[in-house]
């Protein structure tokens, strides 16, 4: 069994993954762009008992958005780490495939929230895109 190793940028918290599930995307949301500071957030996700928190859990930070969304960061280097929604009734932990320092066989297969997606950015692949969830309206024909 491969287990996948991330951390937070100073190296403070660190996780292990045993199976990453299929599900992983591009968030656009406005809320997602400005907590990593970039045009879009990358999340993968892996079932409760498959993520295991290795060093530095007592040290994570919670920020609670307006509309009840979590969001898991290190205060230390404020590396952003976990995305808790806030309707999760699930046993997933939506974490930030940036932070992996193992490589990974699946691939992104969706951009979530483009309706709020940074302006200036072009989407250029083929992969779906919604205006909000998964579950939402296609906005393309992919």
């Amino acid at each position: 069994m491969t287990t996948y190793r991330g951390q937070c940028l100073c190296g403070s918290i660190k996780y292990e993954v045993s199976k990453i599930e299929p599900k992983m995307g591009h968030c656009h949301c406005s809320m997602c762009r400005k907590f990593h500071g970039s045009a879009f957030a990358t999340f993968g996700e892996a079932k409760s008992e498959n993520f295991k928190w290795v060093s530095g859990e007592t040290q994570i930070q919670s920020f609670t958005a307006e509309n009840g969304t979590i969001r898991k960061f290190c205060p230390k280097c404020g590396s952003s780490l976990i995305f808790q929604d806030s309707l999760d009734t699930t046993d997933v932990v939506e974490f930030a495939l940036g932070t992996l320092d193992s490589d990974i066989e699946i691939k992104p297969d969706v951009h979530i929230f483009v309706s709020s997606k940074a302006n200036w950015l072009d989407i250029r692949d083929d992969l779906p895109q919604f205006s909000s969830h998964r579950s939402s309206k296609q906005l393309n024909d992919n």
